[in-house]
């Protein structure tokens, strides 16, 4: 084994630990350290774990794991893409390890789906470590842009019909992508009746961080709803997520389009019909803080 020294990393294990998760830690017991450098960015990290296949971290923070990585990319993805009658053209901001498009390209009504990315060393990587997330780079409908997603936005103007903001924690690159600006260029960007979804943190961690979310999103968008999947390396085991949409009546916890039981279990691992109804169900504590 090549010795890379990274400070996450003390005697085998890899720990992750954040003030965004104060008195707790993920820890993950490391095989073999594939890649590490320091990009224009952030600190990008590859290693193989025992026993959660290939983890991506960035700034000292798990991104995705082979093991897990298919919960968080197919419910992000289909909470969206199910919500919308005909999507065709999709944007993707952020998501540089390609899982999100993975998902996207499922979608046969797909005409086009954008990619962009800050971070070009994040698509690289995981081109070259993450193969089963990445291969959504090679569909012919699929366009990537390297740069900020925020001054991307800018310029498009009723284009979309789908975008999904894949970003990491609202510290560093992607802190401006969790504030009202961006969700007003979301919905600039975004076609009549278009629905986006944002990665939007943990009910147990960040309740203040996401019941405000939700208050910028509905100034924004006359329909929010606040949804969540379970994913065991991401901080308390769960992540959340905000669909918007700019149709006030539709309703987002009920697939608009779905798949037949057999389609689900040949495309998705973790997202189905029914889950997408669940994943609105909050636990009360939450309910009563988002109500």
């Amino acid at each position: 084994m090549a010795e890379v020294e990274h400070p996450t990393i003390k005697d085998g294990w890899f720990r992750e630990i954040s003030d965004m998760w104060p008195g707790q830690a993920m820890t993950l017991k490391v095989n073999q350290v594939l890649h590490h450098e320091k990009s224009k960015y952030q600190d990008v990290l590859v290693f193989e774990s025992s026993d959660y296949g290939t983890v991506l971290v960035l700034d000292n923070v798990i991104q995705c794991t082979e093991r897990d990585e298919f919960s968080y990319q197919e419910m992000i993805t289909h909470l969206a893409m199910n919500s919308h009658p005909n999507p065709k053209n999709v944007l993707v901001i952020g998501g540089g390890d390609g899982g999100v498009l993975r998902e996207v390209v499922k979608h046969e009504t797909v005409e086009k789906a954008i990619l962009c990315d800050i971070d070009e060393a994040v698509i690289r990587v995981s081109k070259k470590y993450l193969p089963g997330m990445s291969i959504g780079y090679q569909h012919p409908n699929v366009s990537v842009h390297i740069g900020d997603g925020f001054k991307f936005l800018a310029d498009y103007k009723n284009e979309f019909d789908v975008i999904v903001t894949d970003s990491s924690d609202p510290e560093g690159p992607a802190e401006s992508l969790f504030q009202k600006p961006y969700f007003e260029l979301l919905f600039g960007a975004l076609k009549e009746g278009g629905v986006i979804t944002t990665q939007a943190e943990n009910q147990w961690l960040h309740l203040p961080l996401i019941t405000k979310l939700k208050a910028d999103c509905k100034q924004v968008f006359p329909n929010v709803e606040y949804a969540y999947t379970t994913i065991p390396t991401y901080p308390s085991g769960q992540i959340g997520f905000m669909v918007c949409c700019k149709d006030a009546e539709r309703n987002l916890k009920e697939p608009l389009r779905s798949w037949s039981k057999e389609e689900e279990e040949k495309l998705c691992k973790y997202y189905n019909q029914d889950i997408h109804k669940a994943a609105f169900v909050l636990p009360t504590f939450a309910r009563k803080a988002l109500r």
